[in-house]
This record gives structure tokens, sequence and C-alpha cells, in this order.
């Protein structure tokens, strides 16, 4: 085998390496605006507006998020008391439902569910 051709190969090993590493998405669409990991609960509300259905908990964790950083230290005996609201949007029959998971008024992660209604 060439040299050449052992260069292309682990270039697009590598390549297909890092596209599985990364997130398998870091972001979703309300109409032509992107929502992310980390934004705010009101630019959630402008762009994609009153979710169909809300249900709130508290939950504990032993991390905190330094929010200037993004940084998340674990700090032994100590617990974060954190509001997690489960947010679930229904855009209709054609369009996937979402559901957002937001922490302490941020969004923390998101998931695609079913055909909507």
């Amino acid at each position: 085998m060439k040299a050449i051709e052992r260069r292309k190969i682990g270039a697009f090993a590598l390549a297909a390496l890092l596209l599985a590493a990364a997130p398998a998405h870091a972001a979703f669409r309300c109409g032509n605006r992107l929502i992310a990991v980390g934004d705010h609960v009101t630019k959630l509300l402008q762009f994609c507006g009153e979710p169909a259905s809300v249900q709130s908990r508290l939950a504990q964790r032993t991390f905190t998020t330094d929010t200037s950083t993004g940084r998340i230290y674990t700090l032994p005996g100590f617990v974060e008391e954190i509001v997690v609201e489960d947010w679930t949007y229904n855009f209709g029959p054609y369009q996937l439902m979402r559901q957002v998971r937001l922490e302490n008024g941020f969004v923390a992660d998101f998931k695609t569910l079913g055909y909507g209604y």
C-alpha cells in the first residue's frame, strides 16, 4: 500500500472518530431559530413559545457549574438543590415533538419524541 493511500485512510479514520465522539445534537430548531444547551429559558420562550406541558421537580446534585467558564466542579460534602423542568413542545401532527430539560432556568438537554397530535 502506498504512503499516500495510508495517509488518506488514516485521515478518514480520524475524521470518523471525531464525528463519533461529538455530541449527537448540540442544538435544535424552533422555526428558523436555534436553541442550544446553555440557553436561558427566556430565549426558549421567545423562540418556541409556551410548551404543551411542563413537569417540575427538585433534584440534588453533588457538583456545581461555574456559569462564567462552564466548568463543572465536584465538591465533597456539597449538595446543591436545583429545579428541574421538562417542557414538552407539540408542533402538530406533521412534526416531531421535543422535550427540553431545564435546570435552574437553563437548557440542559433535549430529546426528540414521536410525531405530535
